[in-house]
């Protein structure tokens, strides 16, 4: 699943590629804030057993935590297991929530210790099978240019380590804040500061590397 929308541009313009402006941000935070407000009531009524409550909480969450999930394994049976195992866990633990925190990132972390301790198990089930298919090489088509920086961004994403990965998916495509990533990832800040860092520099190297060659590329240059 490639990069798009939000997260690619915000993913582009922090390395550099493009400098263009187009998002509301202060329109953004006011959507977010009802949004968590919305969110906090749902999992308040859940905490009450109320079944479509959670059913609508499930359906709100249920792409961005496949989308997030799919960035790190393309095994969708799999996505969707952690899915149901995340929310199986906000059913019987919303009453638990007590609003420390944002109700994305409460859901968030469950879901990051869910896939986490999936992906191991998976791991040592299937020592011999990688769970994410080898990357797909570049064609020698010339699409769009904003086709072209989603593959280059999925390209580059992909040879990024697991955990820096994370962080970039969780504040590019979630638009989590470093310190929410924390309490995701159960890291100190500094270390989601550091993984943002050491990610952004890969893909500044990176990007340039993998865009030069589509420039009158030929088949036998791309083979």
């Amino acid at each position: 699943m490639n990069p798009d929308g939000r997260c690619g541009y915000l993913l582009a313009k922090s390395v550099g590629l493009i400098k263009v402006s187009g998002f509301n941000d202060t329109a953004e935070v006011t959507s977010r804030g009802s949004a968590a407000a919305r969110e906090a009531e749902l999992i308040a009524r859940v905490a009450r057993q109320d079944r479509r409550a959670f059913e609508e909480l499930y359906n709100l969450y249920h792409r961005r935590l496949a989308r997030f999930l799919t960035r790190l394994t393309r095994r969708y049976d799999l996505a969707e297991e952690i899915i149901n195992d995340t929310f199986w866990v906000v059913w019987r633990g919303a009453r638990d929530f007590r609003g420390d925190s944002q109700p994305s990132t409460w859901i968030l972390g469950i879901a990051y210790r869910k896939a986490r301790n999936a992906f191991r198990s998976a791991a040592r089930a299937r020592a011999r099978e990688n769970l994410r298919p080898p990357s797909f090489p570049l064609t020698t088509e010339e699409p769009a240019r904003a086709e072209e920086l989603r593959d280059w961004l999925a390209h580059a994403l992909d040879e990024l380590p697991a955990e820096q990965r994370l962080a970039v998916e969780l504040c590019y495509e979630l638009g989590h804040s470093c310190e929410e990533i924390a309490k995701i990832m159960g890291c100190p800040v500094n270390t989601v500061k550091t993984r943002l860092f050491h990610a952004r520099a890969k893909l500044q190297k990176r990007l340039p590397e993998l865009s030069g060659p589509r420039v009158g590329a030929t088949e036998s240059d791309v083979s």
